[in-house]
């Protein structure tokens, strides 16, 4: 296996190649995503290692979703066991993507502490309103300081957990492999995000427009969950053509 640079534009590629898969199953990755959303949910509500546990499962639940869009591109419908691929392939791809899954919680709870102390504190918002927190300038520099913070961890982990679960590629190997990637195809990568930015402002657009025209912020609030929840499920299933691309095997055909 070898990485492969390609063009920026390939980055809108991806895009399409997401809408279209997810637009082909939309029931199937739809649901996946909820699972993946309620299972992430109730473990965060588990007292002290709740939040840890979620955030460890992260990587082996991107791996899942990115299972069922390779399923459901060669025209398979992806069964809810999809979401446990990163555990099903034996006893030593398992115990690798549980290592990299606590690294990635390790790593993120070391964002959340080194933000609030970057940020002069934790700048909670309980008991406040909207408008409220949004005035509080502690939040506001703890919530730019996680989005700086996040990104270098995010680049780590974009194309590890593919490393680990389709090509054995040890966890710290993968995470220095999917950094390497991410910097080659930086371009493609930038153009990916824009495009998938647009697109959550367009359809956020539209919901104003339509809550003005239909009846004001309870249609908002009523469609707002449901219609991110669906965009978000399309942008995971596009995140396969990512490292699909991103990588050849030696004989120069897909790594997966």
């Amino acid at each position: 296996m070898r990485l492969q640079r390609v063009p920026a534009r390939v980055g809108w590629q991806w895009v399409r190649l997401g809408l279209r898969t997810f637009t082909r199953q939309p029931l199937a990755m739809g649901g996946l995503f909820f699972m993946f959303i309620l299972l992430v949910s109730v473990l965060a509500l588990v007292p002290l290692l709740g939040a840890p546990l979620a955030l460890a499962l992260l990587p082996a639940a991107t791996l899942g979703i990115m299972a069922a869009t390779q399923q459901a591109e060669h025209g398979r419908f992806p069964m809810p066991t999809v979401l446990a691929s990163a555990f099903a392939a034996g006893r030593e791809r398992a115990r690798a993507m549980l290592l990299l899954g606590a690294l990635y919680a390790l790593g993120s709870l070391a964002v959340i502490a080194l933000s609030s102390v970057l940020a002069g504190g934790s700048g909670s918002a309980a008991g406040t309103d909207g408008a409220t927190a949004l005035d509080d300038p502690v939040l506001l520099r703890n919530l730019a300081w996680q989005a700086v913070l996040y990104l270098p961890l995010g680049l780590l982990f974009w194309h590890a957990p593919a490393l680990v679960h389709w090509h054995g590629v040890h966890p710290i190997k993968a995470l220095f492999f999917s950094l390497v990637a991410c910097w080659t195809n930086k371009g493609a990568l930038t153009v990916f995000m824009l495009g998938w930015t647009a697109i959550f402002f367009a359809v956020a657009l539209l919901l104003v427009l339509m809550g003005s025209l239909l009846g004001g912020t309870a249609v908002i609030q009523a469609l707002l969950f449901p219609v991110a929840a669906l965009l978000s499920a399309a942008f995971f299933t596009s995140l396969y053509y990512t490292f699909r691309d991103s990588f050849v095997n030696d004989d120069g055909t897909p790594p997966a």
